[in-house]
């Protein structure tokens, strides 16, 4: 049965009591007002007028909150839990407190048992499980919520996020090599099935790697390049070529690629390949493309090219068009 004690609002109609309590006799409906105003749960709105019924009933009733003791909850914040874990947004939030007390103190039994524990870097999800027995608990529940209410960092955690795992297929682990990173599907198995042929020359270029980007993923991939790849894909004086659509959004995924790895990695636009599907695009009517794309590009992709290629480039740009990267098939690797 629901109660007016959980009615958010301060007013209270009488057809609304009567509802709520399933009322069917007046009479019944009398004894429960009355029964309430003794207890003091209500308090007539004389102002709202009678029901006109005998025995008369106010329409509307102020609804008398409970004044809850909190000061047991108040101690366990401020006594209870571990220095790491700053409670003092739960002391000024009393109910979100009560939601997510029995997860903070999971917490707080983890720090006190199992603190040596983040000695190591595990993933999100492994790091979940540790310590709220949901591997999910983090990155899809209230975990992260929680752990910002409490200014406890992921470096506190010592957990990393996991992206997902990059498909390539290298055809030899010599280092230094030189790896091409492609955009879409299709192409990624062009060039593999390529390289498995024993070719090695695309376009002019020696590649030993193929690495299958899929759009933007790409960009959250890179950032665990490291532990998703093999060690001699790593190499400092590795050389990583980018080949992908040309359109706004393939020349922003390069950029965006660029400025935030060009520190750690050698990267570069696949002229050749880029050169190729510009020749090739002759042959045929281009599509438009999509509606609404980013067309916020910098310089870095531009710059690489010479005029001649930049102004067509910048041709099949500002009018809407774009080439798919499926312009380049096997039989243009094998015309090379």
């Amino acid at each position: 049965m629901n109660s007016v004690d959980k009615i958010i609002k301060k007013k209270v109609t009488l057809d609304e009591i009567s509802k709520m309590y399933n009322i069917e006799e007046y009479s019944e409906l009398c004894n429960l007002i009355k029964n309430m105003i003794n207890a003091n749960k209500i308090i007539p709105i004389k102002s709202s007028g009678g029901n006109g019924k005998n025995p008369t009933l106010c329409n509307r009733y102020f609804i008398i909150k409970k004044v809850e003791d909190n000061s047991k909850l108040i101690d366990e914040i401020n006594f209870k839990f571990n220095i790491n874990m700053d409670m003092s947004y739960y002391r000024t939030h009393i109910e979100k407190y009560k939601e997510h007390r029995k997860y903070l103190f999971q917490l707080n039994e983890f720090l006190k048992s199992n603190m040596k524990l983040l000695n190591t870097t595990v993933s999100m999800n492994e790091r979940s499980f540790q310590i709220w027995g949901r591997e999910k608990f983090i990155q899809k529940e209230i975990g992260k919520t929680i752990l910002k209410n409490i200014n406890m960092s992921l470096e506190f955690l010592n957990y990393y996020n996991t992206s997902e795992p990059l498909a390539y297929y290298s055809r030899t682990k010599e280092i230094p090599q030189n790896i091409l990173v492609l955009e879409n599907k299709d192409t990624y198995y062009t060039m593999r099935k390529f390289l498995l042929m024993n070719e090695d020359n695309i376009f002019g270029i020696n590649v030993d790697t193929v690495i299958y980007g899929s759009g933007k993923k790409i960009i959250k991939a890179f950032e665990d390049y490291e532990i998703s790849v093999e060690g001699y894909l790593c190499n400092e004086n590795n050389v990583l070529y980018y080949f992908g659509d040309l359109d706004y959004e393939g020349i922003i995924i390069y950029e965006s690629l660029y400025k935030k790895f060009r520190d750690k990695y050698d990267i570069r636009p696949f002229i050749k390949g880029y050169e190729k599907m510009i020749d090739k695009s002759k042959e045929y009517e281009l599509p438009k493309t999509k509606e609404g794309q980013n067309k916020n590009i910098g310089t870095e992709f531009l710059d690489e090219f010479t005029e001649e290629y930049q102004s067509r480039i910048e041709y099949i740009l500002n009018n809407d068009l774009y080439i798919p990267q499926e312009i380049i098939n096997i039989c243009d690797l094998m015309e090379e």
